[in-house]
């Protein structure tokens, strides 16, 4: 398994194509397997890409338009009838819980396992998940009912204990754990070991940034900064600029102006507008402004191993 993990569920914007699907990303990220939207038919998805619905940790829902959160109950319900005991958590806009429960009502069926759900401030950004290995922030965006892009971040891991050094100064096991953090060693002789020439640094902590459905904002870069990879939508295309505004969106130009602005070390884009059967004018019309752009394919995983690489398609 990859440090980083991205499978397309869903590029399409609200209406499916039979090659493009709404809305939706699984993403894996220092072993945590996050579900990003969700899509109708994301299930489906799941099961074409060969994920097991129980790696799921969290469920990260932009907004409440539906072709980013009608696949829920569906995934929801199937999690029950697979005999999920584990709670799930979901971060989204205050209001699908309540979406949730009134669908259980009407088929009268209850969850099993716990479902927590975690309404997000649309006013501010805030970290909404964190632990040991990795932090999830939300920040606000700006559609047409609240929405919220989140920012994937790997915690900056250990540094790597040198085998040499181990051996070198009889260093016991029990004290690696605080070495790989920092510490110094005291030899035998009472030699004073710098930690410099006990370790070596780690790789650099890899970012995820998913902002979709938003007109382009200014100040991006106040929530996040230097992602190795962004994901923006990119409904249309430049010409039609006017219809984007009107609808809170964006086009691929716009996108690209955006990861320059945040210094992206890579770009995505998807949400595409139906308009568009052949979509590399959108990904030409990106790379003019930002050169190393892709188009998010559905069915398509793609893996980031370093900081130093580009991110790569992995084979089916």
């Amino acid at each position: 398994m990859d440090r980083l993990e991205l499978t397309i569920l869903g590029a399409s914007s609200a209406i499916p194509l039979a090659n493009r699907n709404p809305t939706s990303q699984f993403l894996t990220l220092a072993s945590h397997h996050f579900l990003i939207d969700c899509g109708e038919g994301t299930q489906v998805r799941l099961r074409e890409n060969n994920i097991g619905f129980s790696r799921i940790d969290k469920i990260f829902i932009s907004h409440l338009h539906g072709d980013h959160f009608f696949g829920l109950a569906p995934l929801l319900s199937t999690l029950h009838l697979l005999d999920r005991q584990k709670e799930i958590h979901i971060y989204s806009p205050k209001g699908l819980k309540e979406v949730i429960h009134a669908q259980m009502k009407l088929q009268g069926s209850w969850l099993k396992y716990p479902v927590i759900f975690h309404n997000l401030n649309p006013n501010e950004e805030e970290v909404i998940f964190e632990d040991e290995r990795v932090s999830v922030k939300a920040f606000p965006l700006r559609h047409s009912i609240p929405c919220f892009g989140f920012w994937f971040r790997e915690k900056e891991r250990p540094r790597k204990m040198l085998k040499s050094a181990i051996e070198q100064y009889s260093i016991p096991v029990t004290e690696i754990r605080q070495i790989k953090k920092g510490s110094d060693w005291v030899d035998e002789q009472g030699n004073l070991i710098p930690n410099r020439d006990l370790t070596e640094s780690p790789a650099a902590s890899l970012s995820y940034a998913y902002c979709t459905d938003t007109s382009p904002l200014e100040h991006l870069n106040q929530f996040i900064d230097s992602p190795d990879l962004l994901y923006h939508e990119a409904t249309f295309m430049e010409e039609h600029a006017e219809r984007a505004a009107q609808t809170y969106h964006s086009t691929a130009r716009q996108a690209a102006s955006v990861a320059k602005s945040v210094n992206a070390r890579q770009l995505m884009v998807g949400h595409f507008s139906i308009r568009y059967n052949d979509l590399n004018p959108l990904l030409d019309e990106a790379k003019e402004v930002f050169p190393n752009t892709i188009l998010a394919k559905d069915g398509q995983t793609y893996a980031l191993r370093s900081s130093h690489e580009e991110l790569v398609p992995l084979a089916r």
